[in-house]
């Protein structure tokens, strides 16, 4: 049994135990449901979806066998509901929710294929249905989960399976198809046992290699990580070691952060389709989690993990700096709690399975838990006082859990940095994250100083009491800081108080368990209680009190709002007093209530009384409740009486006419008391008992006032004492039972995991109402609720006033009686008898199934209720005839109706609210399951009992809420008593009132009680629909019935009920007179909604809609919708759009059903194709999506067999039931020219469209967010084009639609070349027309042609496509080259689903373009045909190119090779465009076996490709054009006063040609990084290096090629090389340090500093120790730029982790500064060069900025040795002040205790070198 249910009150306990029979009798219930020949009976079962759930919260013991029964029954339902979404939703959640909770201990096998085959068929596919998007989302939610949850149960072999299945879609990475094959690579690849063969090392290598193939996309890293992750973690035989340097060189390069001044996120990412990104739930951020869960599973003993993450760390910890935060602080926030949790979950499992693992070479013992948990105090140390909240609450939560892994390490630590900010106080925020860390280590604190176990080998300086005495002096401090002007501090401040005392088990003076000698309790907790009441005193209200109902008796301050530690302070410090201390306690608290009236602070001074009540209901009722409750009775006594309060009417009181008051003060002043004691009060029970009498005078005399402010404190105080009466609710909550065994002075923890029936834990001491109690609350209930409903009836049929104000009065008082009893007994009054349909069913013993929960004892009985029911329905009507504009009447009538009708929802609101206060979860109470300070480990998290018994007791709480509210929905045996439905009647009325806070408290009411009796629902909304069909309907009834039509439980209904469904579609389409802005506002939100949540119509309704003989209801319904959506109705272009929507809805909902005429379908096909040249721009958006969708069938289309010859008798039998309607249509005459120009009206044109219109319609500059909900569907989201990632920047920005171009191509698929030939004409004139706008549309109509492959294409290409093409190439004109570009694109795009299969024009197509042009065309015709080439090329599938694709490469390489030199530098990018994506089409090819063993031409061709003559073109004429430009800069300057003389004219030209040479070839390399093409061109990469490093800065006359030089340098920065290329780029970069040319050797520097970074974990040892030796040389480089740099780089490469190489160069640097220094103090500097002393400084000055936050022993050293350089000429001065300036900057925050590292000798040396000398006293 689980805990809580353990700990259930008594009598609720008792009844769980049937829950076990109960669950197997629904089990067999959904079995019976469920029968497999008819597929439409799983609707039947989803009503008990919410039952089984119920079992799973209540945490019910259920047995396993029901529970594997539900399992696979659900998994059949799962796989047999392929197109009811809904169905899928639902039990796709179920099963994700049993199969998490029960995963360890069912045993079964899922397949995989079924689940793949539901996501293809659902969202990859074109045939999508008509669901709406929300639903879609949904679902696929559910199916990933769901995946998730079923890998554990793949069977042996899946892993191979699945593998095989995904991998070829990894072959083109520049294809989408690979972006969603690693997607499913990473949802569905299984890390179980069962298939732990596959895993092996040549699988792990292929998996790296896939990785690298597209660089720089988190998406693409994402998916790798998360495998690999999963692989690390489960199988424990993989050797990592030879891969480590290339994984964490991965997990460092993908925190993107900013290295070296760069920026901080990669400067183009490859660009993923939305969809793809939407639906494999990916972040665009860094994947911590994965990576942080990698890097703790690879540490193992003896392996070199832990220094390569020591290494990781070094790099990344700067950016956890205070200073350092950016966009990436929260990849690493994330990163650093993960790597904690990760590492405490591992130890858990090792900690379990002890018994093998101390054996196995994983086991981590303790040396290596220390290295882990010190190199994460790197991190921790960093980030502890961030400026943003979550990270530093994070570092406290880490500190926590890791004190309990490694005390000896943190806890000295935790200890320094608290002493650090005591002494600090000039950052407040700093005290406050401090505080917090004490709290949240509260406990480790005292169980290492405190426990007799602890291992103490670790000698803690000071000894043990040093963390009490911490303890204490962080106590005491603690009083300091309780402030009401300072809230965050003054929560920290209660939270570290509440910490410690729930560790310590009870506080004495006298007591010698806790070895506490500082502090004095008694002393302490008068100290406290001051500062507890001054803090009350100053406490300003946090808003103006309000005087309506809703002024709740606490609406408090911040203590109270933000969060629950003010509370929990009290309860704890109060329940854990010593019988003396607590006595002290209570006196001065009665005193200060007694003196004291703070309406500011009603809340809080309430629950200091009622935590004092708590823990001693006895005393403090005396000290307390009884001082304050005669007070409040006596200022009552002779104030003016109304008589409204139950005691009957003075005649007196009538007759008066002057109405009677109350003085402001006083009624203050009653008004605090009467609320103090209702909040005080809460917990009290039997001790009231005495007080009875005097209770019932209070609340009576104060219904009785004529202040409205006191009755409804009286309100409360009714509300709270019948609460504290009859309820159950735990006592003695907070006393300590459990002593630790470890600490005897300390409680210990439970944890829930470890309960089990046979060691009983002991639970909470309940409440439990005696009899006399249950009597006074009966009494009660007569006095204020059957006498009130009495007097009600009364005042609701006799007129007793004749004043209205005073039958108000009268009325306001009644009600406010009956709602507060009704809120104090909640669900203890029974509940309403539902009639039973057979009248058989008598019997209570035969309800569906059982909950037990209950929330007190009974009082009251069922006719009570109905007897409320009825007279309260009498007063609705009243109240609506007369006082309908009164919005308090009417809001506590509908309050009382909520709580008379909706059984239990009170509790339900009350856990609900309760279970957002308690941020109890926070680490301060949480022990984790492993602790190593007293070695006790546990199943789950420990926390103090009093925590459970809260969560016990919420639990309780919200069973009695459940456990009789989905009774009734389940059978149809039932239907609500008829007092329900007077109930319900009203409400409806209600929530078409005119006041809208009327109407949202109606509707949610009505809701709730809907959700309860299904069988109400169809009344419901025929009258609701009602309302916005009648002409007469006055706005605010439009707008409540659009308010509670479009929630989802009433869309969620309209799926199954004709009726409903029908008048529901009808009322919304023919609601168009209301004309008011706000009521069409609505009906237009009301009809979005609904097609979001669109979940299809079931078969009963296409069925009830059949069986009437011809003319059935669907048919009338369509053919009324129908004839709503022709232009010619004159109706608003809205409402057009609808019906048009709608129409499509049902079209699609019921072409799955096979009896169902086709003939609707034709029609409403036809229907759409006329209305592509419909006058209203949305009905024809709508009508392109509506196509996209209905054309389904392509008989036409050539299929890979059907070669032209056969067609002939293939093509007999397959005919589209759709073609005859639509020839019709598309022949008339001129109907194609009206189509293209109506749709040439939807493309509009912006010159500053700057947004990408790719994936989105661009027409959504005139559409708003609804209307495109509307008019689109999931469908054109999902199979988005163009499917290859678009990065080419020249072609400029389109406005291509590509859904436009799939219907032509569905159409003429759909009815074959008649409709080409319709279209002929209209296409010509288009395609030559001036508007951009019209060739668009032409652009869009030839592509569909040209993609369509159907029958008889290969003809009209060569009579008349291809003239047309020529044209589009050669017409000069280039503002619409965007849009022809994409048709071309289109029309090659490959086809299938990893676009492979060539379509059948591609050759035609690619031969036009390549084709030469003439050799008189302009520039501007050049650069388009090479645009128009690039867009063809990159929808090319390398891998799988025929012969004359490959022969096209060829001759156009050699063509854009010879023209490199172009004078137009518009062709000149278009060339190196073009050479980057011939080029790696070419390698990729290459890369792909070929077996070409019968045509010998193919072997020539293979020869020549791999000869790779162009790589050495390249790179030599490189390397000649890089020698010429730069002695021609040389020459430039120094020629520029002279004129150049003739001779020099033609090397001029020359050199002009180098230059633009030199630029196409940088345009080459930009997009060959840019594109994501770079891995298979990194030799030529690499061999590029120099040219690019050095012309960063070359003469002024070649600016544009200097700017392309610093684009291609930027992105090289990101690109990292792997072996072999790495070798060649050191050696590029050695030798460029060298250069002749010092700007070269800066950008050299520069360069380095990145690459460094990015290698570090690849690079080997004697390259690194290369590199430092080349950076070190140029210190003392002649060019004083260079030298500075070179001292910058090197103090970055000091940081970057390679301690050997940075100490060695730190002690020379020290040594050689040490001589000169001599050398100075003799004078003989002689022989040293200016170069080679500044050489010397900088290498200090290196070292000292190397560490710019701590302060090691070296540093104080080297800084003093440079200050001493100050006396020094220029430039050696000047850099000497500035160095030890930002030394100064950096350690200001803590110079306090980093000065006393340094001598006096040395603190005045350096103040002499600073200029404001008095900072370093």
């Amino acid at each position: 049994m689980h805990l809580y249910n353990a700990w259930l009150p008594p009598p609720v306990a008792e009844q769980t135990k049937r829950e076990a029979e109960s669950f197997a009798s629904v089990v067999s219930s959904v079995k019976d449901l469920y029968r497999r020949d008819d597929p439409d009976s799983v609707y039947a079962t989803i009503k008990w979806i919410s039952v089984i759930d119920l079992f799973i919260k209540a945490k019910s013991e259920v047995s396993l066998e029901d529970v594997g029964a539900v399992v696979e029954l659900g998994l059949e339902l799962f796989n047999i509901s392929q197109n009811k979404l809904y169905v899928q939703v639902r039990w796709g959640n179920m099963l994700v929710r049993l199969l998490n909770k029960y995963r360890k201990k069912l045993s079964l096998k899922v397949p995989w294929r079924p689940l793949y085959d539901t996501l293809i068929h659902t969202h990859f596919t074109r045939n999508t249905g008509p669901e709406g998007w929300r639903l879609r989302q949904r679902h696929f939610e559910t199916v990933n989960s769901l995946v998730r949850s079923c890998r554990k149960f793949f069977p042996p072999g899946s892993a191979l399976e699945i593998w095989s299945e995904f991998r070829s879609r990894l072959e083109n990475p520049w294809h989408n198809s690979s972006f969603e094959g690693s997607g499913f690579v990473r949802l569905f690849l299984p890390t179980n046992l069962d298939n732990k063969d596959f895993f092996s090392n040549d699988w792990i290598k292929e998996c790296l290699e896939l990785w690298d193939s597209i660089p720089n996309c988190q998406f693409w890293n994402s998916q790798w990580t998360a495998v690999i992750a999963r692989v690390i973690k489960n199988y424990e035989f993989i050797d990592w070691e030879c891969y480590l340097p290339t994984l964490f060189s991965r997990y460092l390069n993908m925190f993107e952060v900013p290295v070296a001044n760069g920026s901080g996120s990669y400067p183009f990412s490859v660009d993923v389709p939305r969809n793809t990104r939407f639906l494999f739930s990916n972040r665009t951020i860094t994947p911590a989690k994965a990576i942080a869960k990698s890097v703790v599973y690879l540490l193992r003993p003896g392996s070199s993990a832990q220094k390569h993450f020591e290494k990781l760390v070094d790099l990344l910890e700067q950016y956890y700096h205070p200073s350092n935060g950016g966009r990436w602080t929260y990849s690493l926030e994330r990163f650093l709690l993960h790597l904690v949790v990760t590492f405490q979950k591992r130890l858990q499992r090792q900690q379990q399975n002890t018994h093998h693992a101390r054996k196995s070479e994983l086991y981590l013992g303790s040396s290596e838990r220390t290295s882990f948990v010190n190199v994460v105090l790197k991190l921790i140390d960093r980030g502890q006082y961030s400026k943003n909240e979550h990270l530093s609450e994070t570092v406290a939560a880490a500190t926590s859990i890791l004190s309990y892994v490694d005390p000896s390490s943190v806890l000295p630590f935790l200890a320094s940095r608290f002493r650090m900010a005591l002494e600090t106080m000039t950052a407040t925020h700093q005290l406050k994250t401090a505080v917090m860390s004490v709290a949240f280590a509260g406990r480790s604190l005292f169980l290492t100083s405190l426990s007799t176990s602890t291992v103490k080998s670790v000698d803690l300086d000071g000894g043990d009491d040093l963390y009490v005495e911490l303890l204490m002096i962080s106590l005491s401090n603690a009083l300091a800081g309780m402030d009401a002007n300072d809230p965050p501090k003054t929560l920290a401040t209660m939270q570290l108080i509440g910490s410690i005392f729930s560790n310590i088990a009870a506080l004495d003076d006298n007591s010698d368990e806790l070895s506490m000698p500082m502090v004095c309790f008694s002393e302490w907790l008068d100290e406290f209680l001051c500062r507890l009441f001054s803090l009350l005193q100053h406490l300003e209200p946090s808003s103006v009190l309000n005087e309506g109902l809703n002024s709740s008796a606490t609406s408090g301050t911040f203590l109270v709002e933000e969060g629950p530690y003010y509370y929990c302070m009290l309860e704890i410090l109060l329940g854990r007093l010593s019988k003396s201390l607590y006595n002290q306690a209570l006196k001065k608290i009665s005193k200060f209530v007694r003196t004291n009236i703070l309406p500011g602070a009603i809340a809080e001074v309430g629950l200091l009384c009622c935590a004092c009540v708590q823990t001693n209901p006895e005393e403090a009722v005396v000290h307390l409740v009884e001082p304050v409750l005669l007070s409040a009775i006596s200022s009552l006594e002779g104030t003016p009486v109304t008589g409204f309060g139950g005691r009957g009417i003075t005649d007196a009181s009538v007759s008066t006419k002057a109405k009677p008051t109350l003085s402001p003060a006083l009624e203050t002043a009653i008004d605090y008391q009467l609320k103090i004691l209702s909040v005080a009060i809460s917990y009290a029970g039997p001790a009231l008992l005495r007080y009875k009498d005097q209770l019932e005078e209070a609340i009576v005399s104060a219904f009785d006032s004529p202040s409205w402010k006191v009755n409804v404190a009286s309100d409360h105080l009714l509300r709270s004492l019948l609460g504290s009466l009859i309820l159950y609710y735990p006592i003695d909550q907070y006393r300590c039972v459990l002593r630790h065994p470890a600490a005897s002075a300390l409680e210990e923890w439970i944890s829930t995991k470890d309960y089990s029936d046979n060691v009983p834990v002991a639970g909470p001491k309940w409440h439990v109402p005696t009899n006399e109690e249950v009597q006074f609350a009966n009494e009660l209930l007569n006095l204020h609720f059957q006498s009130a409903l009495d007097d009600l009836l009364k005042l609701c049929q006799t007129k007793i006033h004749s004043d209205p104000g005073s039958e108000k009065e009268h009325l306001k008082v009644t009600l406010l009686r009956i709602e507060s009893t009704l809120q104090g007994v909640l669900s203890c009054l029974p509940d309403f008898r539902p009639s039973s349909l057979s009248g058989m069913m008598k019997d209570p013993g035969h309800t569906p199934f059982l909950i037990a929960g209950a929330t007190g004892s009974t009082v009251g009985s069922t006719e009570l209720r109905e007897k409320a029911a009825e007279i309260v329905h009498a007063a609705c009507k009243y109240l609506l005839k007369e006082k309908s504009d009164d919005s308090i009447l009417l809001i506590l009538i509908i309050r009382i109706m909520d709580a008379l009708g909706n059984y239990g929802s009170l509790e339900f609101d009350e856990w609900s609210n309760h279970r957002q206060a308690w941020k109890l979860e926070s680490a301060a109470i949480i022990e984790p399951p492993i602790n190593f300070i007293v070695s006790s480990h546990s199943k789950g998290k420990r926390r103090p009992r009093w925590a459970l018994v809260d969560k016990a007791y919420m639990h309780g709480t919200w069973r009695s809420s459940q456990s009789s509210y989905h009774l009734f929905r389940t059978t149809g045996d039932f239907s609500p008593s008829d007092h329900v439905v007077l109930l319900m009647d009203d409400l409806l009325n209600l929530s078409l009132h005119s006041y809208e806070t009327v109407r949202l408290l109606a509707g949610k009411s009505l809701l709730k009680m809907i959700k309860r009796w299904p069988s109400l629902f169809s009344k419901c909304v025929l009258s609701l629909t009602e309302n916005l069909r009648s002409p007469s309907s006055p706005e605010y009834a439009v707008l409540g019935s659009c308010a509670v039509l479009s929630t989802q439980t009433v869309l969620k209904h309209l799926t199954t009920d004709q009726k409903a469904f029908s008048s529901f579609l009808l009322g919304i389409l023919s609601s168009s007179h209301h004309e008011s802005l706000k009521a069409q506002k609505a009906i237009n939100e009301l009809f979005v909604k609904y097609n979001i949540h669109f979940a299809g119509v079931s078969k009963s309704i296409l069925k009830t809609m059949d069986t009437h003989k011809e003319g059935s209801d669907f048919a009338d319904l369509v053919s009324q919708i129908g004839s709503l959506s022709f232009d010619s109705t004159r109706l608003h272009w809205r409402y057009n759009l609808m019906a048009n929507r709608v129409l499509l809805l049902l079209a699609m909902a019921s072409r799955n059903d096979p009896n169902f005429s086709s003939k609707i379908l034709s029609e409403t096909t036809g229907h759409f194709l006329k209305n592509l040249k419909s006058q209203l721009p949305q009905t024809r958006i709508l009508a392109i999506s509506a196509l996209n969708t209905l054309l389904k069938e392509s008989p036409y289309k050539m299929s890979v067999e059907d070669q032209p010859v056969s067609s002939g008798n293939s093509q007999g039998n397959a005919k589209s039931s759709l073609e005859a309607a639509l020839s019709e249509i598309f022949q008339e005459e001129g109907f194609f020219n009206e189509t293209l120009n109506s749709l040439s009206h939807v493309h509009i044109i912006t010159d500053t469209d700057s947004s990408s219109s790719r994936g989105n319609h661009g027409n959504s500059s005139f559409q708003s967010l609804a209307d495109k909900s509307i008019t689109r569907f999931y469908f054109d989201f999902s199979a988005s084009w163009p499917r290859t990632p678009s990065w080419i920047s020249l072609l400029g920005i389109d406005t291509f639609y590509s859904n436009f171009a799939r219907i032509f191509k569905r159409l003429i698929q759909e009815c074959g070349m008649p409709v080409i030939l319709a279209l002929k004409s209209t296409l010509e004139e288009f395609v030559n027309a001036k508007e951009r706008s019209k060739q668009c549309v032409a652009a869009e109509a030839l592509a569909g042609v040209l993609h369509s492959d159907v029958d008889g294409l290969l003809g009209v290409w060569d009579s008349w496509i291809m003239v047309q093409l020529q044209n589009i190439i050669l017409t000069p004109s280039v503002e619409s080259t965007p849009e022809w570009a994409a048709c071309i694109r289109y029309a090659v795009t490959g086809k299938g689903k990893y676009g492979t299969k060539v379509p059948l024009l591609r050759q035609q197509i690619l031969n036009c373009l390549a084709t030469p042009l003439p050799p008189t065309v302009t520039t501007t015709v050049v650069a388009k045909r090479y645009a128009f080439l690039s867009a063809a090329l990159i929808e090319i599938s390398p891998q799988k190119m025929p012969l004359p694709e490959i022969q096209l490469h060829i001759t156009l390489l050699d063509e854009l090779l010879h023209d490199m030199c172009h004078s137009s530098a518009q062709v000149r990018e278009a060339i190196g465009v073009n050479l980057s994506v011939l080029c790696s089409n070419i390698r990729l090819y290459m890369s792909f076996p070929h077996d070409h063993s019968h045509e010998g031409k193919n072997i020539d061709i293979d020869n020549h490709l791999k000869e790779e003559r162009w790589v050495q073109f390249l790179t030599e004429r490189a390397s000649e054009a890089v020698m010429n430009i730069q002695n021609n800069s040389n020459s430039d300057s120094s020629e520029m006063s002279t004129d150049i003389s003739t001779q020099n004219g033609h090397l001029n030209g020359d050199s002009q040609d180098d230059v633009k040479w030199m630029e196409t070839l940088f345009h080459f390399i930009i997009s060959t990084l840019k594109s994501g093409r770079s891995p298979c061109l990194l030799d030529v990469v690499v061999g590029l290096l120099y040219p690019v490093i050095s012309l960063q800065e070359t003469s002024t006359s070649n600016k544009d090629l200097s700017t392309l030089a610093k684009a291609a340098f930027e992105l090289l920065k990101w690109r990292i090389f792997s072996e072999p290329h790495l070798q060649k780029a050191v050696s590029v970069i050695l030798s460029s340090a060298d250069d002749s040319n010092w700007r070269t050797r800066s950008a050299t520097l520069t360069y380095l500093r990145t690459f460094m970074y990015r290698h570090t974990f690849i690079l080997s040892k004697m390259e690194k120790q290369k590199i430092w030796r080349t950076v070190e040389k140029l210190l003392t480089d002649n060019q004083v730029e260079v030298r500075e740099h070179a001292a910058a780089v090197l103090a970055g490469l000091m940081k970057g982790g390679d301690e050997d190489l940075a100490k060695d160069f730190r002690d020379r640097a020290y040594e050689q500064a040490n001589i000169i220094q001599r050398k100075n103090k003799r004078n003989l500097s002689s022989g040293q060069t200016i170069a080679s002393r500044h050489g010397a400084v900088l290498a200090l000055v290196a070292s000292v900025l190397s560490v710019p936050y701590d302060m090691p022993s070296w540093l104080p050293e080297h800084v003093t040795l440079l200050a001493r350089f100050g006396g020094e000429p220029t430039p050696i001065k000047s850099t000497v002040t500035k160095a030890v300036a930002e030394f100064r900057r950096t350690h200001a925050d803590t110079w306090n205790l980093q000065k006393d590292s340094f001598t006096e000798e040395q603190l005045e040396i350096l103040a002499d070198t600073s200029s404001s000398s008095s900072y370093f006293a």
